[in-house]
């Protein structure tokens, strides 16, 4: 097994304005074995600006050595299994990347493959054709639909009269003469390259720079792993499918503080064979369904209340000294000597 990060830097206008502090204090946004600590010459605040935190994740990656790890400016393209009889019982994974500046493709073996693009790129509603029963939800929509196989179609079809406009993205242009006659057929239903990125605002972009905004997005791409009004599932702890356990995902949980370290450690228990997975996580599912959790709000894992009472004060006013320090001896906090970082 070997390790990659692709880290792909669009160039998209970011939600960050200049001002922006932390609505969590730093202790709770560190990674366990890296504590978030003061530093001189910075942001000393408990609550400090974005470029604090910035530097706290470059500090992080130097630490750790891991920049060697990561490709940057690379866009992974495809993502796959490699057919059993090739690679024996063990499941392997073939990841295809492009470095953007050279347009150099690679094609690389892999163990294992940990998809941690977040959820806060784009909140239309996204489905899969496995969950998709009556066109009627779709009335007056613009529909993006993916994959142009059997159910691609046959869903693009049922949607012509009922959606205001379908967008049938595909991985070739190549298409058959039945569907060209269909797409020439109806003004409302158009043939486009695959999808690039989900952008704010709804905006689903193609990698032939053509873009359309979107209402919905149906994907017909067959899997295990689907996706029902933001519903992404079956998943163990929001993070692994228990019948295809070599692919995981982070960050898919909402309101949370850090979660993604709790993540992170069940990925590496897991592929360490430390830890195994359930063979069903179904109840969990029925019981979101039972207590009348909406779909969209399954992966909510707090109710946060926020500090209104106190909204322009309560970043510089706090009184819990000696708490802090009771939990910085905590096992759960690193104890770094004062050569840890650079002064």
């Amino acid at each position: 097994m070997h390790l990659l990060l692709c880290l792909w830097a669009l160039e998209v206008h970011s939600s960050v304005y200049a001002s922006i502090r932390l609505y969590s204090p730093r202790e709770t946004m560190g990674f366990t074995d890296f504590s978030f600590l003061v530093k001189k010459g910075r942001d000393m605040r408990r609550f400090p600006g974005h470029r604090k935190v910035f530097l706290y994740l470059k500090d992080f990656c130097d630490w750790f050595r891991l920049r060697e790890m990561i490709k940057f400016n690379t866009r992974v393209e495809y993502v796959g299994m490699i057919d059993s009889l090739m690679s024996g019982n063990d499941i392997k994974w073939i990841v295809r990347s492009k470095y953007m500046r050279s347009e150099k493709v690679m094609e690389e073996e892999f163990d294992a493959v940990v998809v941690a693009s977040g959820h806060y790129s784009w909140k239309g509603k996204q489905i899969h054709s496995h969950i998709y029963r009556v066109p009627d939800p779709f009335r007056n929509k613009v529909v993006v639909i993916v994959g142009n196989s059997i159910s691609g179609q046959d869903i693009s079809l049922e949607l012509v009269d009922v959606a205001m406009e379908i967008h049938l993205s595909a991985k070739s242009l190549e298409i058959s003469e039945g569907l060209a006659k269909v797409i020439s057929k109806y003004d409302n239903l158009h043939l486009h390259p695959q999808i690039e990125s989900l952008c704010e605002g709804g905006r689903v972009q193609f990698v032939d720079g053509s873009w359309v905004i979107a209402d919905s997005i149906i994907y017909c791409t067959g899997g295990i792993v689907v996706v029902d009004d933001n519903r992404v599932g079956p998943l163990y702890e929001h993070t692994f499918s228990p019948s295809l356990p070599p692919l995981s995902f982070v960050g898919i949980p909402n309101k949370v503080i850090n979660f993604s370290t709790s993540h992170l450690k069940l990925v590496a228990q897991l592929l360490s064979g430390k830890r195994s997975l359930p063979s069903s996580i179904n109840e969990f599912y029925h019981s979101k369904d039972v207590a009348g959790i909406h779909k969209h709000k399954t992966h909510d894992i707090a109710n946060f209340k926020k500090a209104e009472a106190n909204l322009e004060t309560y970043r510089d006013s706090w009184d819990d000294h000696e708490l802090l320090l009771f939990a910085h001896q905590s096992p759960h906090f690193i104890q770094l000597g004062p050569d840890a970082f650079d002064q």
